[in-house]
């Protein structure tokens, strides 16, 4: 008489059902939204809630504009597009702001730290979300590690060259172990770790400093590099090879290579548990961020091209060697101090994530709690930032990672591909089952019992499985007008199972196409991608089947009803992705063509990294997990299991 059967799955499973095997059912088990009750009640103390939306633009664009933009726009213009690196820009630009409207909606929704991690844990399962964090954990390290290596040559032209850098930081080889020791780049990054330890208010209000300091000198370089245009007549774009001197395919080429000067923003997407209005200041803090970077990239490019003929760009210091070219030798230290302010702002965008991620995967018992605890004077994680400093320092210290820069993309894009398939995931078939600790085995226990006892015959049959009742009976009645029908229980009843079998179809459907489109992407791409590996007709028809099921899944999703769970899912009032499915599909698009095209060296450096992580995994991970011996129940029951026993998730 309006109950809802409740199965109890041991060990998490979400969905799983009773073929898949347990090993099976750790991988895809998902944990829920943290609500405020849930951080408020936790166990852990929590980050501070201290930026607003001007911190959260500076930490944006300060792990986003690196010191690549000072010698991107040489090698890029000389070798793919010539003056038309702009357009190169503006696209790689639309094509990374597809991930941003995909991160935008989950940091709304799902505002607490760990970022791809914490949205691949709720939307896709802990197995994924597993490789996730550990690819990034990866990712800032090399990446924090190649930035701070970069700084002492840069640092060194104020001393009038590398070799007159003070002994105590300059570079040293050392014979016996045969590498080049960099004391600068170790230094900078104990002092950029002690300065995350005071603080995410003290931090931000450093990296905004940092950052602002960084602007001004692109600033310069616009203006000034635009009145020596106007002065000289922009030679850049006098030449008789036109605006595309490669072609359209050279500028797409170009457009794929400086995308990666786009990826960072999703640093503000790891600092969301510590916003003071989530719901309204990541989403402007993330576009923001990003549209003043592809602002300030296209700004450049339109100056330095116009300078020089692309062909004679320096492709190590194109923006120095323009100015100097012109007679503006004292400008060169100028830039040089943005491409410090940058490459430091950059480091502190590469360490800031990090302890967060680790901090989250801790929290859910993934790794050891010791990378959980956040100190309750500065209310940061200090162990974590603590221990990613430390190594971090020590790869700079012996280890030019320049070679390993690849495995920075790979995180990267590894996580935008993720988070936009939550997208698909979230909008089309949400959980629908929401995962409560072991503490609720009694409730569960003496609730089920207590209605499987009373549940009356229907169709001649007692319900034999556990049942749970919902927060009012009386919604499942008809109203009094209808009641005159012979049964109106029974009728009640089958109404409701028709519309919970459509329901069951409709996410069956949809689960079935978005399983299609990721398939339908990797064909496509990696045909796209196999010219020199696959003999013709091979490549067509790896390129005719990715592209059938790709327009397959997109037309289905397109024609079939969304979930109507998305409206209540998470923290609701916030940012809504548009155009969904095309937008979420194009940037897994864009996203797997770029993972392939990284190189064969790159994933197998890659590799290596991820197998020692699923070790990690299974022998710790999984076990320790909070989800181990959870219990999943509908998500419309669980509030009130949670009353039952005296508690509110």
């Amino acid at each position: 008489m309006g109950l809802l059967e409740f199965e109890s799955l041991p060990n998490g499973g979400g969905s799983g059902k009773g073929c898949i095997s347990w090993g099976f059912k750790s991988l895809i088990r998902r944990k829920q939204v943290d609500s405020a009750q849930v951080r408020k009640y936790g166990k852990h103390p929590q980050l501070a809630k201290e930026l607003s939306i001007l911190e959260l633009i500076a930490i944006g664009v300060g792990s986003t504009i690196g010191a690549g933009v000072y010698v991107l726009v040489g090698t890029v213009a000389r070798e793919h597009c010539g003056p038309a690196l702009t357009i190169s820009f503006l696209i790689a630009g639309i094509a990374a702001a597809l991930s941003a409207f995909c991160y935008a909606e989950l940091a709304c929704r799902c505002p607490s730290a760990g970022s791809a991690y914490h949205y691949s844990y709720i939307c896709v399962g802990e197995g994924v979300a597993w490789l996730i964090g550990w690819a990034l954990i990866l990712e800032y390290t090399i990446g924090g590690s190649a930035v701070a290596r970069g700084i002492s040559p840069n640092l060194a032209l104020f001393f009038g060259g590398e070799g007159n850098l003070p002994v105590f930081l300059a570079r040293t080889y050392i014979p016996v172990l045969d590498v080049v020791v960099d004391p600068c780049a170790a230094l900078l990054v104990f002092v950029v770790t002690g300065l995350l330890c005071m603080g995410i208010k003290e931090s931000s209000f450093a990296q905004g400093i940092v950052t602002t300091a960084n602007i001004c000198v692109m600033f310069f370089v616009v203006i000034a590099g635009g009145y020596l245009g106007f002065k000289t007549g922009w030679a850049g774009y006098q030449l008789p090879t036109g605006y595309f001197p490669f072609g359209v395919n050279g500028m797409l080429t170009g457009s794929a290579t400086v995308f990666f000067a786009y990826i960072g923003f999703d640093s503000v997407s790891c600092t969301a548990e510590e916003v003071k209005n989530p719901q309204c200041d990541l989403p402007l803090g993330i576009g923001m961020s990003l549209s003043v970077c592809c602002m300030l990239y296209m700004l450049v490019s339109v100056v330095i091209v116009g300078l020089v003929p692309y062909y004679a760009m320096d492709p190590d210091i194109p923006i120095s060697s323009a100015f100097a070219g012109q007679g503006m030798q004292w400008a060169v230290y100028i830039i040089t101090t943005g491409a410090v302010t940058a490459l430091c702002s950059n480091l502190m965008g590469s360490l800031l994530p990090q302890p967060r991620i680790l901090m989250a995967m801790a929290r859910d018992g993934l790794l050891p709690s010791f990378f959980s605890d956040v100190d309750r004077r500065t209310q940061v994680p200090v162990k974590s930032t603590i221990v990613t400093g430390a190594c971090a320092a020590l790869l700079s210290f012996f280890m030019d990672v320049s070679q390993l820069a690849g495995m920075v993309s790979v995180g990267t894009l590894l996580a935008f591909t993720i988070v936009a398939i939550s997208i698909l995931i979230l909008r089309y078939v949400p959980p629908d089952e929401v995962p409560l600790s072991s503490s609720y085995h009694e409730t569960f226990d003496s609730v089920s019992t207590q209605f499987s006892d009373n549940t009356p015959e229907i169709d001649g049959s007692n319900r034999k499985d556990p049942v749970i009742s919902t927060k009012s009976n009386s919604k499942y009645f008809l109203p009094e007008a209808e009641t005159s029908i012979g049964i109106p229980l029974i009728v009640k009843d089958i109404d409701c199972g028709h519309d919970k079998l459509n329901e069951q179809k409709r996410r069956r459907l949809a689960a079935w196409n978005i399983a299609f489109v990721c398939i339908g992407v990797f064909c496509v791409t990696s045909a796209a991608s196999s010219a020199e590996y696959l003999p013709g007709t091979a490549r067509y028809l790896l390129c005719g089947i990715g592209v059938s099921l790709l327009l397959c899944g997109l037309i289905v999703l397109s024609w079939i009803d969304q979930d109507n769970a998305r409206h209540s899912f998470g923290h609701i009032g916030g940012f809504t992705c548009p155009f969904v499915p095309l937008l979420p599909i194009a940037s897994i698009l864009i996203n797997v063509y770029l993972l392939i095209n990284l190189g064969i060296g790159t994933w197998i450096r890659v590799s290596v990294w991820l197998i020692l992580g699923i070790f990690v995994y299974l022998s710790y991970g999984r076990t320790h997990s909070l989800l181990h011996k959870a219990v999943y129940v509908p998500t419309e029951q669980a509030e009130e299991i949670c009353q039952s026993s005296g508690y509110l998730t």
